[in-house]
């Protein structure tokens, strides 16, 4: 499959489509998933043009996944998580919706349920408050 240049990621990226970023550098973007599994659910884009982890360039993918490191420190402080959970999914079969390459950081806790993923959209203002709790531990 071809890289969509239409995707909601690639719309973010250029600033076409809204959302509630925490971080952001020359390599990768951080911000709220809008239809969260848990409370803090977050996620790390790189700024390059990529389906999956099997198209990533390899410079790229370091400086992306040096971020998600960074925020999933953050997110972690952030929603007081004893623990954090990373996804990524490569492909229709494993589950990816957006076909741009992304990480997905969930706080994780023991009795903590997770929604469905990509199921219901989230309330705005709260998605902006949990963005600011994380922008605050980096």
């Amino acid at each position: 499959m071809a890289y969509d240049n239409d995707n909601i990621f690639a719309k973010i990226l250029r600033g076409e489509a809204p959302a509630f970023k925490v971080f952001e550098d020359d390599y990768s973007l951080a911000f709220m998933d809008v239809m969260p599994q848990v409370e803090g659910h977050t996620l790390v884009i790189p700024k390059d043009p990529t389906e999956n982890i099997h198209n990533a360039d390899p410079v790229i993918l370091g400086h992306t996944m040096a971020t998600v490191q960074r925020v999933a420190a953050a997110v972690k402080t952030a929603f007081d998580a004893p623990g954090i959970m990373l996804a990524q999914l490569n492909g229709e079969a494993a589950g990816q919706t957006v076909f741009h390459l992304h990480f997905h950081i969930l706080p994780r806790r023991e009795g903590l349920e997770m929604l469905l993923h990509a199921r219901q959209m989230a309330d705005f203002d709260l998605l902006e408050r949990h963005a600011q709790l994380i922008r605050d531990q980096l």
